[in-house]
């Protein structure tokens, strides 16, 4: 009964909003020969502010997209969102530089999005008609529609471009405008925008330009941003999903679990042959756990070397690998507030640590890369991931490794050189593997590397031009290490403390 009332509430504004929306979205009409209408419904959502607390009731009329055919009703579907490294690079130049950070939301952004295909709707559930061939007509991308996405950026980018802005090159979600003294940033990440630079007049200027245009929540501060929470003061800013891990744990049953120190035992060994495969039920069960714990790495890089192993058996799941995933909330139970600090008085100096796991996997024999990069003292990237080749050598395996940390340096010098941040000095990458040293600084040794693939000496290209430095470093200092193997409690807790994470709710 209430399921019924919340329908009709939705159809009757639905209702309303066809007749005096300024954005008309849809046309009543008959559905002509040889069209197909795809389905719709109504979707209802709590929104919580970040300490828990209810912000709002939504209603939000949806287009089943999964209905659509390629080539008829849609054609290309891809849409850019932020980078979540520029998001961090971004705030730490915040920090440091003393940035304001402002957030905006834009109302109902895919309905701006301008409809170049022909596209047929049913009605809307609870909505009273009195002819059954009765359809909606499209005029504007509505949620659910593939390329939805896609032509809201369009709509938005091309707004910016008009009044000035220009589009990052290694980031086009990145907004830039540039004066003889000041630069205006503005980062997009679907309907969420962050602006931040030190023109307070610029940044007042483009949010009236923007809500007149498209209709924007000013949200303030920036405090939460797509699930991630956002504290700062004068000693930096601390990036956490606190919330986003406590409902995790309440929906997967573990909120009363004990705590694990370490997200996996040193000794965990799992495959696809081992322990019994789970039904389709928890296999379901499985991949959505594992899909969520994906999307919190983006505070949390102790659990990415977890997470990446994990995700290799989602196909076929076995009890093991069922209670190696529990094992990670059991440890996130532990500091559930621990999240990403980027300090306000860390110099503009890029330093990374780069580290290979040979012939980890026993099934595929490939190698694990791994990594971590530093602006001044706070962490703004890392991966851990398992390499597409097979590597004959440990060598082999870390020179693929150092290959990738270059690339990643490389894009980030790009990227602080689009943001007007000066960065001379060459980035200092550390290496536990002193053959790899040599082979990069020296070709004396090509006889050895020749089986190696030729994109792998972009590492002796980039020391040539001194966009990095290659520097050893003890294996028992090497923080990359995190990202490439389980590790003992002890060695665990010793490179976690140079991570430079902290938990502001202890």
């Amino acid at each position: 009964m209430r399921k019924l009332s919340y329908t009709h509430l939705g159809s009757k504004l639905w209702r309303k909003n066809l007749r005096h929306s300024k954005i008309m979205t849809r046309s009543l009409t008959s559905l002509p020969s040889g069209k197909i209408a795809i389905g719709c419904k109504w979707v209802y959502k709590v929104k919580h502010h970040a300490n828990g607390s209810i912000d709002r009731y939504k209603a939000r009329l949806v287009a089943k997209g999964y209905n659509q055919i390629e080539g008829l009703n849609f054609l290309d579907t891809f849409a850019l969102v932020a980078k979540l490294t520029t998001l961090r690079v971004l705030l730490d130049l915040a920090a440091a530089q003393n940035w304001a950070l402002k957030q905006l939301d834009v109302n109902n952004a895919f309905l701006h999005g301008d409809l170049d295909e022909e596209v047929y709707m049913q009605l809307p559930p609870g909505f009273p008609t009195s002819s059954p061939n009765l359809v909606c007509r499209l005029k504007k991308y509505l949620y659910g529609l593939k390329q939805a996405g896609r032509q809201w950026y369009a709509k938005l980018s091309s707004f910016l471009l008009s009044h000035n802005y220009k589009i990052s090159i290694v980031d086009h979600s990145l907004f830039l405008k540039h004066d003889c003294k000041h630069t205006t940033t503005l980062l997009v990440y679907v309907d969420d925008i962050i602006l931040t630079r030190t023109n307070p007049m610029e940044i007042s200027t483009i949010t009236g330009l923007l809500h007149n245009f498209f209709h924007i929540k000013n949200l303030g501060d920036l405090t939460y941003f797509i699930g991630i929470e956002v504290a700062h003061n004068a000693t930096g800013i601390h990036l956490s999903q606190r919330k986003y891990i406590l409902d995790l744990l309440k929906d997967s049953g573990m909120l009363g679990c004990a705590p694990a120190p370490t997200p996996m035992f040193h000794n965990t060994k799992l495959s696809t042959t081992k322990g019994i495969l789970l039904g389709d039920a928890k296999s379901t069960t499985y991949r959505r756990l594992i899909g969520r714990l994906i999307y919190l790495t983006n505070t949390r890089p102790d659990i990415s070397f977890s997470i990446n192993h994990l995700i290799q058996f989602v196909s076929h799941p076995t009890n093991e690998h069922h209670q190696a995933a529990m094992r990670i909330l059991c440890y996130l139970k532990q500091t559930p507030g621990t999240g990403i600090f980027l300090h306000s008085k860390s110099p503009i100096q890029l330093k990374a640590y780069s580290d290979s796991n040979w012939v980890t996997c026993p099934e595929t024999r490939k190698s694990i890369t791994g990594f971590s990069i530093y602006l001044g003292e706070s962490l703004i990237s890392w991966k851990s991931k398992k390499q597409q080749t097979i590597s004959r050598s440990s060598s082999e395996a870390e020179y693929y490794a150092l290959a990738a940390t270059t690339c990643e340096l490389q894009w980030i010098t790009y990227l602080l050189h689009d943001l007007h941040i000066q960065h001379q000095q060459p980035a200092l990458l550390y290496c536990e593997n002193q053959v790899v040293i040599q082979i990069a600084h020296n070709q004396v040794f090509h006889k050895w590397t020749k089986h190696i693939e030729i994109d792998f000496h972009v590492v002796r290209e980039k020391l040539n031009t001194g966009l990095l430095k290659l520097l050893f470093i003890p294996s028992s200092l090497q923080v990359a290490n995190f990202f490439t193997k389980p590790l003992p409690t002890a060695q665990f807790n010793i490179l976690f403390s140079k991570l430079g994470m902290k938990n502001i709710y202890s």
